[in-house]
């Protein structure tokens, strides 16, 4: 297989393990930085446990990642409980707007003209998300998702930029930073089986096993693919969501994800230019 192909497939995997953030987050009667915390602190020991002996650079760009995937974990779960999870997942998924706006300083890797227009139709999909008529704390969770997004094109864009060099201690040093974030603040709950097999399952495989495959692919495509092959993750955790949880997004809601995916999806339907 093409290291590219390689590259596209682990993503995949990783965008299915991911899309099962939303339901779990929803049904865990727990406060958004106890459970960002906890798993964030599972993932840790399970990425730790892969790599054995962590030798991280400490580089500017290393920094940068560890930094932006705190974020990006931390206010993706205080962004669900607030607003919808296709309101929390689909504006996350504004990311390709900020590589697009970042990736030439940052990875120095150019972008088609095609990646620029996916940005315009990204941004009109962005804004119909503001134009419902919602809960404060709707809007607010909205605001926050957006800033995950933001947070998401950085990891993306760092650990580029890391090519291949201590990429697993980007997301290892991460998932600490966000831990002891959230430690503070994380409450005392009931360990109930359920609970506890929801936060193993969050740890282990949404954050821990799929951050694995998300940097060892990292190595074979560029930054804004790796935003773009993971849209599997936005069409199907609404779905999870609706099915299990009973949440159904408004219809301004659906239109504005069908402009942010559509927008993502369209900008990778243009073949790369042969090589000369």
């Amino acid at each position: 297989m093409e290291p590219r192909n390689r590259g596209a497939l682990l993503l995949v995997i990783a965008a299915l393990l991911w899309s099962t953030g939303g339901v779990l987050i929803k049904w865990l009667p727990l406060s958004p930085l106890t459970i960002a915390g906890t798993r964030s602190a599972i993932a840790a020991l399970v990425i730790l446990l892969w790599i054995r002996t962590p030798k991280p650079t400490w580089s500017v760009m290393q920094i940068g990642a560890i930094v932006s995937y705190a974020a990006t974990v931390v206010l993706f779960v205080i962004a669900t409980k607030m607003t919808t999870a296709a309101n929390a997942i689909l504006l996350q998924y504004t990311a390709p707007i900020w590589v697009a706006l970042a990736s030439v300083a940052i990875t120095r890797e150019r972008l088609r003209t095609s990646d620029w227009m996916a940005v315009i139709v990204v941004m009109c999909g962005m804004s119909v998300f503001f134009l419902e008529k919602v809960a404060f704390d709707s809007i607010v969770g909205n605001a926050i998702a957006v800033l995950s997004g933001v947070a998401f094109a950085g990891v993306a864009l760092f650990i580029r930029a890391q090519r291949g060099v201590s990429t697993a201690e980007s997301i290892l040093f991460g998932n600490v930073l966000a831990a002891l974030i959230c430690l503070p603040f994380i409450e005392p709950y009931a360990p109930t089986p359920g609970i506890i097999g929801a936060l193993l399952a969050m740890g282990v495989l949404q954050l821990g096993v799929s951050y694995i495959l998300y940097t060892k692919a990292l190595v074979h495509v560029t930054a804004i693919q790796a935003v773009m092959f993971t849209t599997l993750e936005p069409l199907l955790n609404p779905v999870w969501v609706a099915l299990t949880v009973g949440e159904v997004p408004s219809q301004l809601s659906i239109v504005g994800g069908v402009l942010v995916v559509g927008g993502v999806i369209a900008s990778q339907l243009r073949p790369p230019k042969p090589s000369t």
